[in-house]
């Protein structure tokens, strides 16, 4: 079968041979008509089958058809097949001239996503469609990013998060704390303690320690709960790093303790979840090789995740939001102002945070 090139190409000599025919006189015409019917007589009457037609003479004799009574001259087809290739052709011509579905964002729009899901290897496209929407303005749908994303390999976490009731409501008055575990290039196990703000979800403390107690975990709390502190819930689990003692001093500061029932991770939700969150963005890419190596570390991600981090949970919003913030383009996928897109890595290029600087 023929490419659409050759049939145009067919069809173009076909328009210079009509030129020369307009050239002649009528009765040369006629005659050299009556000579080739006289010649299409015999293959008539000898019952010689002609072979199957192409595309292009297909798109020929539609053409030919709209200039005279086609019908007594038709023979190598029924003049049912004729006008069925007559209504393919209109279809064809629509289906050129129609181009179904949304246009494609723009190709800079399209190396960005690639670009980010490329040195982002932990983000997904909601992580990528919040990035675009809250740095620079731009609102991309979950699909389109998804389109424009490079493949990965299955089984990554998703971002699925399920909140109960009673955090929705005093979500802005809790404290949750918990402990992980870091794993040193020497096989030393240090142990993070992690307090995290349920209604702004910042993380407003987080050390490491070898060695955790309860009067550790007590001086770590009263870093968190200052003179002017507006919190009036904690809420941890029932480690016995959690003594009676400790919960005795923190309620002296005016702030009630809550633990969580037996077996019941799902109680402290969200700081469950933030300490997945570091594991996955941090600590399971990074292997500390001290204590002090390991505060650095958090505090880089730490700052990252409250001052660069898009949560969906707010909106999507950042706990810490930058002071110059970008309303959204009226177009969804461009910008009337000309800006330039600047990325500043973060824990040595394993994350990066965007922002728009002026071009």
């Amino acid at each position: 079968m023929r490419t659409g090139g050759a049939i145009l190409l067919v069809l173009i000599s076909d328009a210079f041979a009509k030129l020369r025919l307009g050239m002649r006189s009528t009765e040369s015409i006629k005659a050299e008509n009556l000579f080739l019917r006289r010649q299409l007589g015999l293959y008539i009457e000898r019952g010689v089958k002609p072979r199957r037609i192409d595309l292009v003479t297909r798109v020929r004799l539609v053409l030919l058809s709209k200039r005279f009574d086609w019908r007594d001259a038709l023979v190598v087809a029924q003049p049912e097949t004729l006008l069925h290739w007559h209504r393919s052709a209109w279809r064809m011509l629509w289906r050129l001239k129609s181009r179904p579905g949304r246009p494609a964002i723009p190709a800079q729009l399209q190396g960005l996503i690639r670009r980010m899901a490329t040195v982002n290897p932990v983000w997904g496209e909601e992580r990528i469609a919040n990035e675009l929407l809250l740095k620079f303005g731009i609102q991309v749908s979950l699909r389109t990013v998804r389109k424009y994303m490079p493949r990965r390999p299955p089984g990554r976490p998703s971002g699925d998060l399920r909140w109960s009731t009673f955090l929705r409501l005093h979500a802005q008055g809790i404290l949750g704390c918990d402990f992980c575990l870091a794993i040193t290039a020497n096989f030393r196990m240090l142990y993070v303690f992690v307090v995290i703000e349920h209604g702004t979800r910042r993380l407003v403390h987080c050390n490491g320690t070898a060695q955790p107690t309860a009067v550790w975990t007590l001086q770590q709390l009263r870093e968190v709960a200052r003179i002017d502190h507006r919190y009036q819930l904690l809420l941890h689990d029932r480690d016995s790093i959690f003594s009676s003692g400790l919960d005795e001093s923190i309620q002296a500061l005016g702030i009630r303790v809550l633990r969580s029932a037996a077996h019941s991770p799902k109680m402290n939700a969200l700081c469950e979840r933030v300490i997945s969150t570091i594991r996955r963005e941090c600590l399971d890419w990074v292997i500390p090789v001290s204590e002090s190596h390991l505060r650095s570390l958090l505090t880089s991600w730490i700052q990252h995740y409250n001052r660069g981090r898009p949560h969906m949970s707010l909106g999507p919003g950042i706990p810490d939001p930058p002071a110059i913030t970008f309303s959204n383009s009226a177009s969804g996928h461009r910008r009337g102002e000309s800006y330039a897109v600047r990325a500043n890595p973060v824990l040595g290029g394993f994350h990066h945070e965007y922002c728009l600087v002026s071009a």
